[in-house]
């Protein structure tokens, strides 16, 4: 070791959800802690979580439902990593994470859909209670401090190399992300240092990120949010997946929890060809049964114009854009559309077609999918099978989730068991 250079029993690597977490749990446990983080801050991307109220996380406390969430129902084969996590979910679940906040004098809520939000509704005061908890057990932070390179002899890491020195330690944790929203400092560092340290990376690309859209007209929508609806996937003339539930138009296309969740596997489409989207606005009723309850509609308001009917149907603000769709005269009576006009209207509420241009990348992607090859990490620990001393947690592992708190659950997890292991066996 050079002169002056410091001794740490574990040093964590990027300053985020699960690098606070590994760096708090280890120094608790009686480990000497540095936390590296390139920014002048700490936890920048967690402030933004959530539309800067953060979901903490997902009130799913069993295990095995919240790895089926992770795995999703009708997923990809290549998805299905969920088991992964059953360990970490074991020694810090949901339950304990709420614990550990609310323990901590952040008391928190269970919204819609089991998103656990703090009761102030502010992302600062998350940031703030990690703070805290890192600064209570000594965690030593290196600021504005950029990783140059690694040291390592035979299977073990030595010392990180920073631009202005070499920090050496008996355990080291690499939890810098992915490279979602760049601009909060995750740029994909960690999957180059991966790579170099010999590790497999899987193919990154972004997650839970809006889709644009081809048509045009989509952005005269803007801003219409639609609740309890489905978004069906097609290529190639065939059904690959359904999602049901929130949607909301933007200029360039669409966005919303369903759209944000599918979005994962449309990106995957795509690499094999055109995805067209069918959104159905009466997904509780089949054809025949939407037909029977526009027809009963039609003989009640047959004196009306069809474009004043329409709005018994849609939110007002789509009417234009359905009217034009569907092609019938906006002021035609009711009792003057014609059988042919009614079925063609029905297919349109059961299926507005869209067609994907791309989705919006890594700008607003929240997670990235991808990363470290997880049969290259030890479940119950975060250890890397490459080098003894290493551990891997949060974003930069081969792991994602749906919206709704998985995401910063899977980061406290690994975070947590990366931190407890970690510091074993260095007193």
């Amino acid at each position: 070791m050079e002169k002056n250079q410091e001794q740490f029993d574990v040093v964590v690597i990027g300053g985020g959800p699960a690098g606070m977490m590994a760096a708090g749990r280890a120094s608790e446990l009686g480990a000497k802690v540095a936390l590296v983080e390139k920014n002048s801050s700490l936890g920048r991307k967690l402030l933004i979580t959530g539309k800067g109220r953060c979901n903490i996380t997902q009130a799913e406390f069993s295990d095995k439902e919240f790895v089926k969430r992770i795995d999703g129902e009708k997923c990809l084969p290549a998805g299905r990593q969920g088991k992964f996590l059953f360990s970490s979910l074991n020694l810090f679940g949901p339950e304990k994470v709420i614990e550990f906040f609310e323990a901590r004098g952040l008391k928190t809520k269970i919204e819609k859909g089991g998103r656990v939000f703090p009761i102030s509704n502010k992302a600062q005061d998350v940031l703030q209670t990690l703070l805290k908890y890192l600064q209570e057990n000594k965690v030593g932070l290196f600021l504005d401090e950029k990783v140059a390179d690694f040291e390592c002899e035979g299977n073990r890491m030595v010392c990180v190399k920073l631009v202005s020195q070499n920090i050496y330690a008996k355990n080291f944790i690499i939890t810098v992300g992915g490279k979602s929203y760049p601009a909060t400092g995750s740029t994909g560092d960690g999957f180059d240092w991966a790579k170099k340290l010999g590790h497999e990376v899987n193919n990154p690309f972004p997650a839970l990120v809006p889709i644009k859209i081809e048509e045009e007209w989509v952005s005269e929508l803007q801003g219409i949010s639609l609740k309890n609806i489905a978004l069906n996937i097609y290529q190639n003339g065939k059904k690959r997946n359904s999602y049901f539930g929130e949607m909301i138009f933007t200029h360039f296309g669409i966005s919303g929890p369903i759209v944000l969740d599918a979005s994962k596997e449309i990106g995957e489409f795509l690499n094999q060809g055109k995805v067209e989207i069918q959104i159905d606005l009466n997904p509780d009723l089949d054809f025949s049964q939407l037909e029977d309850s526009i027809k009963r509609d039609f003989k009640k308001f047959r004196n009306k114009d069809f474009l004043n009917y329409l709005s018994e149907l849609v939110p007002k603000k789509m009417v234009e854009t359905i009217v034009k769709l569907v092609e019938i005269d906006p002021h035609k009576k009711i009792n003057l559309v014609t059988k042919e006009e009614r079925k063609n209207m029905i297919k349109l509420l059961k299926g507005i077609k869209l067609h994907v241009l791309e989705t919006t990348g890594y700008d607003q992607a929240i997670i990235t999918s991808g990363g470290v090859n997880l049969k290259e990490v030890d479940s119950k620990t975060m250890q890397s099978k490459i080098l003894k001393n290493l551990f891997w947690a949060g974003e930069i592992l081969d792991i994602d989730g749906p919206t709704g708190g998985y995401n910063l659950q899977i980061a406290w997890s690994t975070g947590f068991s990366a931190g407890e292991f970690a510091s074993k066996g260095i007193k």
